[in-house]
């Protein structure tokens, strides 16, 4: 559709379109850096494609900033940000995982857009960026599962009948008896376990090749507390018998060779980490059992803490890109 004439941007739109900027010209370092190094031959097409889709964005989004005269934001730079002679950090596993996880999250990010666009052309880009993801998302689950690395959550028995909760007993779990998780329950404690397995392994090779001793101590104590998240998230599963994910610390190499900028480590880290309260609020709201509820309130206060050290380390460097305020 044609954009409308003479309609501004609103606030919400044009602060999607600059958090869509910023991450797609960090990611794009990430992913032309993945490109040169990975070896399998069906990880290296799903590369490229979210290369070349994720260039496209970038490319479209430069030209709605030039068409409403708004400030491009500086965001991140392929000859700045990252060196992608450097020898390798992940494993091609690693990779696909993190594809397919940061694919789930882009999902639901543009999910929101589109909801919050107002004026056809932003309404309409969103939306295709929802379909260029969820076919990038389909790609990638194809490997994992040909690859046997897919990682399906806990299966259910098929239940006799339905039935209704008739006790506030249902409502208990931190005192007193604690009754079996419910589907949306596992698949919350499921999700952020993997969420925090990949960003443990994430932040440990963010540290190796940190250049400053306050973003590697900042990873240090960011992969703790992501261990420290997804040991609660299993020992709660382990309670009721489920099978725990896998973790992915050990497909991170021993590199320490310089790779992304201090810059870009903490964008991205600081993004997860804000995405990550979001998940335990959703989680919060969808976990009736009392005991979940205080755990997830626990831990986002954790991360709440962590997430203001990562934001002064930004502004104390001048990261901080504030374009949109």
């Amino acid at each position: 559709m044609e954009p409308e004439k003479n309609v501004r941007l609103t606030s919400a739109e044009i602060t999607q379109l600059w958090t869509a900027y910023m991450n797609d010209t960090a990611l794009i370092c990430q992913l032309n850096y993945f490109l040169a190094k990975v070896e399998d031959e069906e990880v290296k097409p799903i590369i490229q494609h979210t290369v070349d889709v994720t260039n496209g964005h970038i490319e479209t989004l430069t030209g709605i900033f030039n068409k409403e005269n708004y400030p491009i934001p500086y965001g991140f730079k392929m000859d700045e940000d990252v060196d992608i002679t450097a020898p390798r950090l992940f494993s091609d596993a690693y990779v696909l995982d993190y594809l397919y996880v940061m694919g789930r999250i882009s999902l639901q990010a543009y999910s929101i857009s589109v909801g919050l666009s107002a004026r056809n052309d932003i309404y309409s880009y969103f939306n295709d960026c929802l379909r260029e993801m969820t076919e990038i998302i389909r790609e990638t689950k194809d490997v994992l599962l040909s690859k046997g690395l897919y990682l399906r959550p806990p299966y259910l028995e098929t239940p006799d009948s339905i039935d209704f909760v008739k006790s506030q007993s249902f409502l208990t779990g931190y005192f007193g008896e604690r009754r079996p998780l419910l589907g949306t329950e596992i698949v919350n404690l499921f999700s952020n376990f993997q969420r925090n397995a990949i960003g443990s392994a994430t932040m440990i090779g963010y540290s190796q090749v940190a250049k400053s001793k306050e973003v590697r101590t900042f990873m240090v104590k960011g992969k703790e507390i992501a261990k420290s998240h997804f040991g609660v998230f299993g020992s709660i599963m382990k309670e009721d018998d489920l099978p725990i994910p896998q973790t992915w610390e050990t497909e991170v190499t021993s590199s320490t060779t310089y790779i992304f900028s201090d810059k870009l480590i903490m964008f991205m880290t600081t993004a997860l980490i804000g995405l990550s309260v979001g998940y335990y609020g959703t989680s919060m709201a969808m976990s009736p059992r009392r005991d979940l509820g205080v755990q997830y309130s626990k831990l986002s206060l954790e991360i709440l803490r962590y997430a203001e050290d990562g934001a002064n380390i930004l502004i104390k460097n001048g990261w901080m890109d504030g374009g949109t305020t």
